[in-house]
């Protein structure tokens, strides 16, 4: 799973994806599983960052009220880290890290492919390298496993797909990785770009509806600032996740919830607690109504068309 993690109480912009393989929290902004994690929300006054397996994704947040979290990527329209400073060494990024090769480009040699992976020994996608493509690879939305570990880099996965939503037995299934460029992203019907660790992950996931909890089963709707839409990705809430319980990632909260700042829940003791979504256009239902929490708008302005509906269950600024 991966797991992402609060980094401030503010609008946030970039997070890290890790790869683990139990829901703990990881280090920076990533997810439990080792598989993935996503971005920072920026709700009005919550935000958090996922702890999912399998994804990475940058959650926004509203109007200000809700929004403090480290997701993966900054809100925008799915552009990535260009990498600069090639030579036979390599590509050095802007965050310093060597990547043998271009994820967007896939210019590795013949039966081979570019692979975030993690380069460094530890649980996160840090950078990219060639891994050679299965002898019978899979395709999109097959079944697939990973080699070690999900950031080893090496997957039975075709080239331009990655094996993410890995469980404990390093198996998974095929997900798109974004085509085109990081000023051009370009993903299938249904799912956006979403860009994280410094442009080493570009994956393309299913786009949500968060008052209708309409992602797969073991999937929660989340905001991807970078995205600038809902998109499902690993539930990792376990046993909790209600309203009012702590959170310090995304995706540690039960469909139908975010993880909001404290200042937006009442009597949040944590760095963040579970909050509700809300629609706009009913009448105040916020468990917290009592303690002040009101149905605030999630964006705070050009709401993504079907969304324009999305309130947070929050305390006003």
């Amino acid at each position: 799973m991966k797991t992402l993690r609060f980094t401030s109480l503010a609008f946030v912009g970039a997070l890290v994806l890790v790869g683990c393989k139990d829901p703990e929290p990881e280090t920076t902004a990533s997810t439990t599983n080792e598989t993935s994690s996503t971005t920072a929300s920026e709700t009005s006054g919550m935000s958090a960052s996922t702890t999912s397996a399998g994804s990475a994704t940058d959650s926004a947040s509203a109007t200000g009220t809700t929004g403090t979290g480290t997701g993966t990527s900054d809100s925008g329209t799915g552009s990535a880290t260009d990498t600069t400073g090639c030579s036979f060494l390599g590509c050095q990024d802007m965050s310093g890290q060597m990547n043998e090769c271009d994820i967007w480009l896939q210019d590795c040699p013949d039966g081979q492919k570019c692979m975030p992976w993690a380069n460094d020994g530890g649980g996160s996608w840090n950078a990219t390298t060639c891994s050679p493509v299965d002898a019978m690879p899979g395709q999109s939305g097959d079944e697939c496993t990973v080699e070690g570990s999900a950031v080893s880099g090496v997957d039975s996965c075709d080239k331009g797909l990655l094996c993410w939503y890995v469980d404990e037995n390093n198996v998974g299934s095929c997900l798109d990785m974004c085509t085109g460029s990081a000023d051009n992203a370009m993903c299938p019907a249904g799912s956006v770009c979403d860009v994280t660790n410094d442009g080493v992950l570009i994956l393309c996931l299913p786009t949500c509806d968060p008052l209708l909890i309409d992602c797969p089963d073991g999937q929660i709707c989340f905001f991807s600032a970078q995205a600038n839409d809902f998109i499902c990705d690993f539930d990792a809430s376990g046993e909790e996740g209600q309203y009012g319980d702590p959170c310090e990632y995304i995706n540690v909260c039960d469909p139908g919830l975010f993880c909001a700042n404290p200042d937006a829940v009442p009597d949040c003791q944590a760095g963040g607690c579970c909050s509700e979504y809300c629609d706009l256009k009913e009448p105040n239902t916020c468990s917290g109504a009592d303690g002040g929490q009101e149905c605030v708008p999630w964006f705070e302005s050009d709401p993504p068309p079907g969304l324009e509906n999305v309130g947070a269950c929050a305390i006003p600024a």
